[in-house]
């Protein structure tokens, strides 16, 4: 590095601290597919991250992500070291900076000593291949360790303040074993706490915001749809909205008009709780024919021992009864629970709807599922929920468990 730089060095600006305490993490590599395993597994280690594939794109990230670490992949045909240390130098970077490389790569050895020269803040480097664990250990200083909220955290300010984004889980094929649709499934990305379940968060029946967090996930729905459908990979998505959103004649119309126009989009479902959907039986069955017109669909969400309730009513308009995943996981060594999912799917094929299961996390329950009749499976077998340009990327393999 020339004088001009080694003066930078000295008076480098403070920055590292400044983020809140959610971790924010840059990926620096040439390679996209490389790029996207670390930003995956940084992600699930709980940091926020973005992406670079050159200098250029690093100055821009420095300048408006205040990372807390950069991580890069050395490679003879990748990032040119020097350079790339000579922008964090000039940039004032002052967060922690990770080298990945071939194990005794004299260039992995000779990016860290020149980084220590400089003043860069070095972690040990992080040779190839490696573990999950091991990157954990090199980044647990910048981990946050801080309980999840108490009390829970009030949605208006999350809707407010942005912190509310939507993860999706792929819905299965039973029998194909292909991916036929998603759930998007929302959650919070709190700056203290980190990604906040929605035990945490979702407001009471009553509660003014529920309006309002509907209308979100409504809206990004339709966002992540598009988003999805400019990757060559379109969803026929599920959300859930409560009965009582649908209740709203005008809030059933602007649903309508939101809808996607385009010749892409195969629908739309509406999950809702069965405990509402039996209450409130007579008006969602009107909502469900008005809704259908605009290529949206009804379906009744976690049903369980309450599913007596459904029967004897002559033609229902809902595309989809799913049972609840506490009645399908462990259904293979639990007699009980496999008589309430036969009623389900019986019930679902009178009414000429499909049967889903949720809750599918081993093969031993997709076998009861499978051999019980229902058409869509969901669980962890198939994988967990995701943030959106995962699930995109994920969504480029069509068959997701071998059938053997």
């Amino acid at each position: 590095m020339n004088e001009e730089t080694v003066e930078f060095a000295g008076r480098r600006l403070r920055t590292f601290g400044r983020r809140k305490v959610t971790p924010r993490a840059c990926v620096a590599d040439g390679k996209r597919h490389l790029r996207a395993f670390l930003a995956e597994v940084l992600e699930d280690l709980g940091f926020v991250t973005c992406e670079c594939a050159n200098v250029d794109e690093l100055k821009t990230v420095l300048a408006g992500e205040l990372p807390d670490l950069i991580l890069f992949g050395v490679a003879a045909d990748g990032i040119e070291p020097g350079t790339f240390l000579e922008t964090l130098v000039r940039e004032a970077f002052d967060g922690k900076v990770l080298a990945v490389g071939a194990r005794d790569s004299i260039i992995v050895k000779a990016v860290q000593q020149v980084g220590e020269e400089y003043g860069l803040a070095m972690l040990p480097p992080l040779t190839t291949p490696f573990a999950a664990e091991t990157l954990r250990d090199r980044v647990a200083m910048l981990l946050p360790d801080e309980p999840v909220p108490s009390p829970a955290v009030h949605v208006g300010e999350a809707l407010h303040a942005g912190w509310l984004e939507l993860w999706y889980q792929p819905k299965i094929d039973a029998r194909t074993l292909i991916r036929s649709g998603a759930e998007a499934l929302v959650r919070m990305r709190h700056p203290t706490w980190g990604v906040v379940p929605p035990a945490y968060f979702i407001p009471e029946e009553h509660d003014p915001h529920l309006r309002d967090l509907s209308e979100f996930v409504i809206e990004r729905a339709v966002q992540d749809w598009h988003y999805l459908l400019e990757r060559q990979s379109p969803v026929d998505l599920s959300i859930n909205l409560p009965a009582s959103y649908l209740k709203e004649p005008q809030a059933v119309r602007d649903l309508c008009r939101r809808v996607p126009t385009h010749p892409a989009f195969g629908g739309l479902t509406i999950e809702i709780d069965s405990e509402e959907a039996i209450r409130d039986l007579d008006v969602l069955i009107e909502v469900a024919r008005e809704v259908r017109l605009h290529n949206i669909g009804l379906s009744i969400d976690n049903l369980g021992a309450n599913w007596p309730s459904l029967m004897d009513l002559g033609k229902i308009p809902f595309i989809k009864l799913t049972a609840d995943r506490h009645f399908v996981t462990g259904s293979a060594n639990d007699r009980l629970k496999r008589t309430v999912c036969r009623h389900i799917v019986e019930l679902a094929q009178g009414y000429g709807a499909r049967a889903a299961a949720e809750g599918v996390e081993s093969r031993a329950d997709l076998v009861v599922a499978n051999e019980l009749g229902f058409d869509l499976v969901q669980g962890f077998l198939f994988g967990k929920p995701l943030p959106l340009k995962k699930f995109a990327r994920s969504t480029l393999t069509r068959t997701v468990l071998d059938p053997a």
